[in-house]
């Protein structure tokens, strides 16, 4: 028998504590993937606040430049030069132009670019990784042999050489970025294709008459259509570079039309004596690739089957 005033015992309490977390545990809300994902990305804080520098850039590339009564091509031939004043936020280039409205219309145009371009280069790149993936043998090592033949050439080499031929715009870095970039999303999809492929769901439907469009569409892509958006959500920042530094080479956006790239193009000849004219678009550039790359490590994260219910 227990004597009065001896400790109780410490295994009755950690019992109690284990059934109530299991409890908890058992009443927890049931939860599909997706507001699984959207929980364990709101605990990222760095996840978090970059996807609110990308939402407030892409705002201000929509509402910046109407924010200026300036127009981004109109010059004034008594304020070039001019530094960041109440009437000039971000102040004039040698022409007179206004900074603030070309900046933000340089993010509308570059922003697009990487976004478009990265959308158009998944759904390439998805469409080719995963008829090979899913088919295998001849239409695969056809496929593949072209991939591989086009990943032996560096990239940047088929865009300038595009840019070249083409007219230089907006059309044509999206044509030159797409016919080079969805080499890496095509092998990706088909070795993700192959592996899901042999799992007992799609066996199933197969085995229920399902064609093999409807298996690859609506039984294989949906369960990864994570790991596409994650990767997708990478490539982004290295098409808003790519379109920078074709910009700044002379190979992309032409005058009088503005990106980031060719802001600061026109702020690096101008350096040495005004050099908030190169600190503008490349601040906006280096923050939205960082913004971008840390946004994609939160969806990684979260959208990782793997951490599903931690």
């Amino acid at each position: 028998m227990e004597a009065i005033g001896d400790a109780p015992d410490r295994s009755l309490f950690e019992r109690v504590g284990k059934d109530r977390a299991g409890m908890e545990a058992i009443e927890r809300p049931n939860l599909t993937y997706w507001q699984d994902a959207w929980r364990r990305l709101k605990a990222n804080r760095m996840a978090v606040f970059a996807l609110c520098v990308v939402g407030l850039y892409v705002v201000m590339a929509v509402v910046g430049p109407w924010m200026t009564s300036y127009s981004y091509t109109a010059t004034d031939a008594k304020a070039t030069d001019a530094l960041p004043s109440a009437e000039h936020w971000f102040g004039t280039d040698m022409l007179g132009r206004d900074l603030w409205s070309r900046v933000w219309m340089g993010a509308r145009t570059s922003l697009m670019i990487g976004f478009v371009a990265t959308l158009l280069n998944t759904l390439v790149g998805g469409l080719i990784g995963g008829v090979a993936g899913y088919y295998g043998g001849a239409v695969d090592m056809v496929l593949m042999r072209v991939v591989d033949v086009l990943y032996g050439i560096p990239y940047i080499i088929v865009a300038i050489l595009m840019m070249v031929v083409m007219e230089p715009g907006m059309g044509s870095l999206i044509v030159a970025m797409v016919v080079t970039r969805w080499i890496g999303m095509a092998r990706f999809v088909r070795g993700e294709v192959m592996r899901v492929k042999e799992s007992d769901f799609v066996a199933a439907a197969r085995v229920l008459g399902a064609s093999d469009a409807t298996i690859l569409v609506r039984h294989i892509m949906p369960n990864l259509m994570g790991l596409i958006i994650t990767n997708t959500m990478m490539a982004i920042p290295n098409a808003i570079f790519t379109e920078a530094f074709l910009s700044f080479i002379g190979l992309g956006i032409q005058p009088p039309e503005c990106s980031w790239g060719l802001l600061a193009r026109e702020g690096s000849q101008t350096l040495s004596i005004y050099p908030l004219k190169l600190f503008f678009p490349a601040f906006f550039i280096s923050t939205t690739m960082l913004a971008l790359n840390l946004l994609g490590d939160g969806l990684r994260d979260a959208l990782d089957p793997r951490l599903r219910g931690e």
